[in-house]
């Protein structure tokens, strides 16, 4: 984007919605997820180029949302410095959380609390002058537990993706999902493969198996979580963003 016109600088302004999960024990782990929509800033807010949160922009981002849970930072905030120093002055990013922890893919279905939850937080952002630009999907470890729900992972996850492009009316938002890291050893890699394998226009992956865990064994380190920011602005730039530039 670098060398591009100020005008064309000025119309780049992507939006995201984003959900990141630090998976849970059956018993007495904490939990961090959260759920993030980016988009333009307001008009009226201070800072041009910058992040800002529907809310208070701080990690854990998502702390005034799942309030029941102890929340773990993300990637979001890395996700968004990252893009802001790969193309400081070309867009702004707000981050609008909306994230509850512990919960498996069929609590998101349409319909439900949560993704009524989150239809309603993106709606009202584009009000505020966005434009929905892409969701980052981090989620599946409770989906481990059973194998009726890893079973069922793929096909719940298709529909949602289906479901959120028609309800925000954005028929190829881009999907970028998180293949998780941990979970229970007997299924986690039937939801790896459920995630990595879909076959759908405008699905990416990014692979987080590999990054560092803490000493649970379950949560990624404050170092991964910052890493897989970085992996996934970088797999949105690659696949979505220059390609849409062209």
């Amino acid at each position: 984007m670098r060398g591009h016109g100020e005008d064309e600088a000025k119309r780049l302004h992507p939006l995201w919605t984003e959900q990141h999960v630090w998976p849970r024990r059956r018993k007495g782990s904490a939990v961090g997820w959260h759920h993030s929509i980016c988009l333009p800033a307001p008009p009226s807010h201070p800072s041009p180029f910058s992040c800002w949160c529907l809310g208070a922009c701080y990690r854990p981002l998502h702390c005034d949302i799942d309030v029941s849970k102890t929340c773990g930072i993300g990637p979001g905030m890395s996700f968004a410095n990252y893009l802001l120093s790969k193309f400081p002055g070309s867009f702004e990013i707000g981050l609008v959380p909306c994230a509850e922890g512990g919960t498996a893919i069929v609590e998101w279905a349409r319909g439900s609390r949560l993704y009524s939850r989150m239809l309603n937080r993106a709606k009202e952002s584009v009000s505020a002058g966005g434009e929905i630009k892409a969701v980052i999907w981090f989620q599946g470890e409770s989906d481990t537990l059973s194998e009726e729900a890893t079973e069922a992972y793929r096909g719940s996850m298709e529909r949602l993706i289906g479901d959120l492009r028609s309800d925000l009316n954005v028929p190829s938002l881009p999907f970028i999902q998180v293949a998780i890291a941990s979970g229970d050893e007997r299924r986690v890699e039937k939801v790896r493969e459920a995630q990595m394998g879909m076959d759908l226009d405008h699905v990416a992956c990014v692979d987080a198996k590999g990054l560092p865990l803490n000493a649970d064994g379950l949560h990624l380190s404050t170092e991964a979580q910052v890493e897989l920011g970085r992996l996934l602005a970088n797999t949105y730039v690659v696949r979505f963003l220059l390609p849409e530039q062209q």
